[in-house]
């Protein structure tokens, strides 16, 4: 029997330095049956060439120059010239594991639609990775092993946005890539979320994920900590908000702040608590905080946490528990 085809999409700008190993471990792939539908999102080097050579090799790999501006317009643009039936997004500047294709098809075949296959990445980066990119790896990767990524979506993006795979039905169910709405891979995820997918446990490493100092997703604007406070938020007071509810924000530092100012504009009712002494009683945008032993006198609260320190996030975590509160139902991480 055939196995399914699968579409890889692909944008790239000025990634002339990486595309050949990238382009290199598509074409080593063990599983064969796959097209690669790659995107020029205005290139001023030499990727383009780059690309258009290996194109003229093998005839899988079909290349278009970009209609539009933008990642999300070559996303859009690389789907509308698929017709594979599993669906999976690479980054130019990668490297994919020889199994990867294989293991993600082979799993979610085996569990069918309504269902997110990934697997675990490996940073690398020639200077090094810093201890921030390490930190994201272990926790995705940890979350990825038990396939229980949505639990911790209000953190930080759950599904590492070159290693995933789904169905092409389930990929226009839940719309993705339209409207444009950055980061496309951290509202993909929450797209995936509100369609009630599941993500399939992985132990294996299957994506190498390069970090360089001119990397898209640390110099564009799209990819600010702004924009990943607005799609959190949007996404929170669209699927997880409960109005019956007292809403808290724990924590006064800027992210807290920020989120406070979003929720005044949208004339949603908050209590603000924190269990700094010094800002206790102290009156921001009109809100009086209050210590933090005011969510157990509350009885019936959500909070959003936005204390950034992990060892007070550990602490407060315990204190979650110790009231015997449940994650997302009763309260959310933001950082």
């Amino acid at each position: 029997m055939q196995k399914p085809l699968v579409s890889i999409l692909i944008p790239f700008k000025n990634t002339g330095a990486y595309l050949k190993p990238c382009l290199t471990s598509i074409i080593n792939q063990s599983y064969s049956n796959w097209e690669l539908l790659i995107i020029d999102d205005g290139s001023t080097d030499d990727s383009f060439d780059i690309v258009n050579s290996f194109a003229l090799k093998d005839a899988r790999i079909q290349l278009y120059k970009n209609i539009g501006n933008g990642i999300i317009d070559a996303l859009q643009l690389a789907f509308s010239k698929s017709s594979g039936e599993l669906i999976t997004r690479m980054d130019s500047d990668d490297i994919m594991l020889p199994n990867k294709i294989k293991v993600l098809a082979h799993n979610l075949i085996t569990h069918g639609t309504q269902h997110v296959a990934v697997g675990l990445v490996n940073y690398f980066a020639e200077d090094g990775i810093k201890d921030g990119y390490k930190s994201y790896e272990v926790w995705l990767n940890g979350l990825t092993e038990k396939g229980i990524n949505f639990s911790e979506i209000y953190k930080e993006c759950v599904i590492p946005s070159p290693c995933w795979m789904v169905y092409r039905s389930d990929f226009i169910a839940c719309d993705a890539f339209n409207p444009n709405l950055y980061p496309e891979d951290y509202d993909l995820a929450f797209r995936f979320y509100k369609h009630g997918f599941k993500c399939i446990p992985c132990n294996e490493v299957l994506h190498n994920w390069r970090d360089y100092n001119t990397r898209t997703s640390r110099t564009h604007v799209h990819y600010a900590e702004n924009h990943f406070i607005d799609i959190k938020l949007k996404y929170f007071l669209e699927l997880d908000y409960n109005p019956d509810k007292t809403l808290i924000i724990w924590g006064a530092g800027k992210k807290g702040k920020t989120i406070a100012k979003k929720l005044i504009e949208k004339k949603i009712p908050f209590e603000w608590i924190c269990d700094n002494p010094n800002k206790i009683g102290r009156d921001i945008y009109g809100v009086i905080l209050k210590p933090f032993n005011y969510l157990a006198e509350t009885g019936h609260a959500q909070s959003i946490i936005t204390v950034a320190n992990k060892s007070e996030q550990k602490d407060i975590l315990e204190y979650m528990k110790g009231l015997n509160l449940k994650p997302i139902e009763d309260y959310v991480f933001f950082c």
